[in-house]
């Protein structure tokens, strides 16, 4: 028997998924059933702050990752698996909703994407239309939480507590966002453009989330609209069937489902735009603790992050015995131009090795050996800088809403 094509064994396993889907929502609309009631429970994991048990889950196209909420789902990918993969795998990419109302299935032959607003030639086109508007674009490209790392920060903020792991890097295919608005014709005056996807609110009264782009963002060729993720269709929940990748830039502006696009001549004020995602307007983005910023502005770009991968905090290693060190770090876009190393908790510092560079908007792997030459416990940190020389605060900064922690990072490990 000849075997059988990824190709179709992927379409079976999304059209399983669209009936599973599908009979959840009527399941739903019947009285009580919900997306959770089919993940599947696979154990606990404690994060390292307070009240950090979390579930570990597994929904349909993804393994077992760490759950948030249920409601709108959130999950976050348990920080060992970037040590293993460069490239996050589809079904180890995490998940982040603002609304319970998400699509539970979605048809193609009825799906449109539709472009308007302040332009010449309105547009509703199906995905195959899309696809053959202009030509395909790839990149490999970081997306992260506006509140990763959020639970880390002392004293506590409000939102969603989640560790290190509510980011991912993909290679992501589709279409310049320039390409579809050109086709659709920009007016003169247009500032600003909206996007809007199938996620709702629950009950119809809470704000939509809709995020916006200034028209010249929109229009730098760098912004997609992406069908494919790590070469295969879009996961349900990370989208599919098309997404806003929009590179360097934090995930609140990555709408997912992405069903309207609305060229503006005027600024646009959403909920999510203003109050909501705003940061301080300031050099480092921080405010003293309990003190409210004086004036704020949207987040945008990522700052710069270096992580140490390879080894866990506590752990024990042989003392006298050569160890590599191995971690990954990135930025807004830029790109990294050096790591540094410390076993000394930051007294003196070594140059690690640099990875293959996978492009400036990618995770950039990075190795050191360190031979631990006494018993005891060593401070390893890790400091990436980028080419404009941007890097990281050995002190973490503090500000109302979580966003954007970029601390140096410490790993205390026990040599034995």
């Amino acid at each position: 028997m000849a075997p059988i094509p990824q190709s179709t064994l992927a379409a079976a396993r999304r059209r399983a998924f669209l009936r599973q889907a599908g009979t959840l929502g009527a399941a739903g609309a019947l009285g009580g059933n919900t997306l959770a009631a089919w993940a599947a429970a696979a154990g606990t994991v404690t994060l390292p702050f307070e009240n950090g048990v979390r579930e570990l889950v597994a929904y349909p196209q993804k393994r077992p990752l760490i759950l948030l909420s249920a409601r709108p789902p959130q999950l976050e990918t348990p920080f060992a698996l970037f040590n293993e993969y460069d490239i996050t795998p589809n079904d180890a990419f995490f998940v982040r909703y603002h609304w319970s109302g998400i699509p539970t299935s979605i048809e193609l032959q009825d799906y449109r994407l539709n472009v308007g607003g302040n332009v010449s030639n309105p547009l509703s086109l199906s995905l195959a239309e899309l696809r053959q508007l202009g030509e395909a674009v790839e990149v490999v490209a970081v997306n992260q939480c506006s509140g990763n790392s959020r639970g880390l920060f002392t004293p506590r903020v409000n939102g969603g507590q989640l560790a290190n792991g509510a980011m991912g890097n993909a290679r992501w295919t589709g279409i310049a966002l320039k390409t579809v608005l050109e086709k659709a014709g920009v007016k003169a005056g247009s500032v600003q453009v909206s996007f809007n996807g199938l996620d709702t609110p629950p009950t119809g009264d809470g704000p939509d989330f809709i995020k916006a782009l200034s028209v010249d963002q929109a229009m730098d060729g760098e912004v997609m609209l992406a069908w494919q993720m790590n070469g295969a269709d879009l996961p349900f929940l990370n989208g599919y069937p098309l997404r806003l990748v929009v590179p360097g830039h934090y995930g609140t502006y990555w709408v997912k489902h992405l069903s309207d696009i609305t060229v503006l001549d005027h600024p646009f004020e959403g909920f999510w735009m203003n109050p909501a995602y705003r940061i301080p307007d300031n050099a480092c983005a921080c405010t003293a603790p309990g003190v409210a910023p004086a004036k704020t502005v949207p987040i945008s770009r990522f700052n710069v992050r270096s992580f140490i991968t390879s080894v866990t905090d506590g752990a024990p290693i042989q003392r006298g015995r050569p160890l590599e060190v191995r971690g990954i770090a990135f930025d807004g876009g830029h790109g990294i131009a050096e790591v540094a190393f410390s076993s000394d908790g930051g007294r003196s510092w070594q140059a690690a090795r640099l990875g293959p560079d996978l492009g400036r908007y990618s995770f950039r792997r990075w190795s050191i050996g360190f031979t631990p030459p006494r018993k005891g416990t060593y401070e390893l940190k890790v400091r990436a800088v980028n080419r404009i020389g941007q890097s990281q605060p050995m002190t973490a900064l503090w500000n109302p809403p979580g966003y954007m922690r970029n601390v140096v990072e410490t790993v205390r490990v026990v040599a034995v």
